[in-house]
């Protein structure tokens, strides 16, 4: 019988995830052959890195892949997570990772979860 609270409570703490995306169209400078080239290479990100197209990397917690459309970024961290009163979304954005802790007391995980 201890199974089944601990199904209805897991049951309870469904995790929906939006993952929260955006796209960055490619911008060309006409100004110079070399520029428009450059281009036809792959992505420039907002550091001026160009990326191979089809080539993906993580930039401040962002999933982004280069395409021939631009530069789409998703976030890797949940950004809508249910969880009851007593807890909170604790994030690490040096580890892009995220834990649900008690919201009195983040140093202790939520007991519900």
């Amino acid at each position: 019988m201890v199974v089944l609270p601990r199904v209805c409570i897991l049951l309870f703490m469904v995790v929906s995830c939006s993952a929260e995306c955006y796209i960055r169209k490619p911008k060309v400078d006409w100004s110079s052959i070399n520029n428009v080239t450059g281009h036809l290479q792959g992505c420039v990100d907002s550091d001026g890195v160009t990326h191979d197209f089809n080539s993906e990397w993580d930039k401040d917690c962002y999933n982004c892949h280069c395409t021939l459309f631009g530069i789409k970024c998703c976030n890797k961290i949940p950004t809508l997570i249910e969880h009851p009163d007593e807890c909170e979304v604790v994030v690490d954005k040096k580890t892009c990772s995220f834990t649900l802790a008690l919201a009195l007391d983040h140093s202790k995980p939520c007991p519900f979860a």
